[in-house]
């Protein structure tokens, strides 16, 4: 992939190469991604009175989340169908949603406590629960009743939201871990070495799935993982990002400046 190069005009994408979009500032794409989100849960609306999305943890969408949620003009806030989206996440750590390091926390606080949307339509990931496998089964079960799905079916969000951290991982798809094989189930449990703590998450193999995927990625501690991703040779042990590709919809890559720096 060449490098990119571009204006630094606010708000709009850096030149860069098909598939990534390079802003110059974290503002400017979380901005971006509103704007993606909007648009996308506006069509699907539309098209079926629905909007599905798969959530992110982590420091980059939480920006994207208070934009949502209002910004000084509440232009996203007063557009959003709230009343006809279903929120859920990506992956959660194995902890209560009042613990500080919960991504349903995180996205209530910022964004769903301060929105016009049903407690029915926010499916969370019970991390509470004492053994992560039943956690994982019990969110395998929601998304099938959901989404109606027949055995074997799998569902497809509208949107699924995915992070990228340093080390290539996204939502819990950390390197060299078991979960990178699953090939069968919606959710999974996954032990992770370097926290020593269990995850929850949605497998690859789902995330595929969505309609959209959105990868959002901020920050210079991301560029090498960026890079290695998106240029290097396909080794999904060791950055597991790579097991997104889609199967049926697009994928697209928003990051900012310093993300982007070694493209």
């Amino acid at each position: 992939m060449n490098s990119w190069s571009g204006t630094d005009a606010t708000g709009e994408a850096l030149k860069s190469e098909p598939g990534v979009r390079v802003f110059a500032s974290a503002e400017d794409l979380a901005r971006a991604a509103a704007e993606d989100c909007l648009r996308l849960a506006l069509e699907a609306v539309a098209a079926r009175d629905l909007f599905s999305v798969a959530l992110a943890g982590g420091s980059t969408p939480k920006r994207l989340y208070a934009l949502l949620a209002g910004d000084h003009e509440n232009f996203f806030r007063t557009r959003f169908p709230w009343e006809k989206t279903h929120f859920f996440w990506g992956d959660e750590r194995h902890v209560p949603p009042d613990h500080p390091d919960s991504n349903y926390r995180m996205a209530f606080e910022t964004m769903l406590s301060k929105v016009p949307v049903s407690p029915s339509h926010l499916h969370r990931i019970e991390g509470e629960t004492t053994d992560a496998s039943e956690a994982a089964a019990s969110y395998e079960q929601d998304l099938v009743q959901h989404f109606h799905l027949s055995p074997g079916a799998w569902p497809q969000f509208d949107l699924a939201l995915l992070g990228l951290g340093p080390d290539g991982h996204t939502a819990s798809l950390f390197p060299d871990t078991d979960v990178l094989d699953e090939a069968a189930r919606l959710a999974a449990a996954v032990w992770v070495p370097k926290f020593q703590a269990s995850r929850i998450t949605l497998t690859a193999p789902l995330l595929s799935r969505a309609s959209r995927i959105l990868f959002l990625v901020s920050g210079k501690d991301k560029s090498e993982a960026l890079r290695a991703v998106l240029c290097g040779e396909f080794r999904p042990h060791r950055f597991p990002a790579q097991l997104i590709r889609p199967l049926q919809g697009g994928l697209h890559w928003l990051a900012d400046r310093e993300a982007a720096s070694l493209l």
